[in-house]
């Protein structure tokens, strides 16, 4: 695990970044991840003539937001990798399900960043998404009507694909693909402006809301989804939640078998959700999408950096359950994945 991220580290923030990472990684607490990202960004904020001062007194603990336990990291960083970050290194255990599906994956299709309920910005997203290998990764913030994930309204979107054009000479050659995470609301449409969506390069298109609806109810609002032109992947589909903070949550119920033909139909991929807290769909579903003859995306739903390492579990659970890596659409090339996602 260390040799293949031992180039990471260029500076002490980038010290303090990559702690974080590999916390997030782990599922820590996120008190003591924002610490070590809190801190990175304090040291990003100084200017020359105080970091300087602070490097020649080694008085980095005074400053606001930097504590023992940083401050540690930061000064050991100037001559070498911080201890802290090299036990966290040789610590981590690896995801590495799936074989050679995981090895096959060229990105990740279903990212949040600080434009709505991610925790970072999007530039450290994508760098991390460049660091790790892939060759894309789609920005899925959320649509308006989410409102308690500051989800985007037309005109945020909008300035969001131009901060991302602007992105993309940073961290080529990987692309950084323009999204969105759409609500489907309760009559199956969708909610963000059509010609806007038909504009992104990938649609993850989720329910949010209603999430107990009756099977009929659900169903048609699903099968009503999918068949938009402008939807990529069906997001977790359940619903449910197995564990975390916020508790548990059971399946949404609806007509699995109408929702996958649907999908299949309409060419909109079935999401395998890589959050431990969802394993979205369980596994008889994904046997029964499997043999309607769905596509799939494996995507990790990441909300910081160091989820986007998150891969391997999405393609240990899709090898357990027979599917191949040809029907994954993040195995595509990034010409093959833009070709398909084309609306038609």
């Amino acid at each position: 695990m260390a040799e293949r991220f031992a180039g990471w580290v260029t500076d002490p923030a980038g010290a303090l970044r990559e702690i974080a990472f590999w916390l997030e990684r782990a599922r820590a607490d996120g008190y003591r991840i924002n610490a070590y990202r809190r801190a990175a960004d304090v040291l990003d904020g100084l200017g020359d003539r105080e970091i300087e001062k602070c490097a020649a007194t080694g008085g980095w603990d005074a400053l606001p937001g930097i504590g023992a336990k940083t401050a540690a990291v930061i000064r050991e960083s100037a001559e070498s990798v911080p201890a802290y970050l090299t036990q966290l290194r040789s610590d981590a255990e690896p995801i590495s399900g799936g074989g050679d599906l995981r090895d096959r994956l060229r990105g990740d299709l279903h990212t949040h960043t600080d434009w709505s309920d991610g925790g970072s910005p999007l530039d450290e997203m994508m760098a991390t998404a460049e660091r790790l290998g892939h060759s894309y990764c789609a920005v899925t913030d959320h649509s308006p009507r989410l409102t308690i994930a500051h989800g985007l309204s037309p005109e945020r979107l909008r300035t969001q694909l131009g901060v991302i054009a602007e992105l993309g000479e940073r961290v080529a050659p990987m692309r950084v693909l323009t999204g969105i995470e759409v609500d489907i609301c309760e009559d199956g449409s969708l909610d963000q402006d059509e010609d806007l969506l038909a504009e992104l390069d990938v649609v993850v298109a989720s329910v949010h809301s209603h999430l107990r609806d009756d099977r009929a109810t659900m169903t048609r609002r699903m099968v009503a989804a999918v068949r938009n032109p402008h939807v990529d992947v069906l997001g977790h589909c359940t619903g449910r939640l197995v564990q975390g903070a916020r508790g548990t949550r059971p399946e949404s119920t609806f007509d699995a078998q109408k929702v996958f033909r649907a999908c299949r139909d309409h060419d909109t991929a079935v999401e395998i959700n890589c959050r431990p807290e969802r394993r979205d769909p369980p596994g008889r579903l994904l046997e029964l999408a499997c043999a309607e003859g769905c596509l799939f995306a494996i995507d990790t739903d990441a909300h910081a950096p160091g989820q986007l390492d998150w891969l391997g579990y999405g393609c240990e659970r899709a090898q357990e359950h027979g599917i191949e890596p040809e029907r994954v659409i993040n195995t595509w090339s990034l010409d093959e994945l833009l070709d398909w996602t084309a609306p038609v």
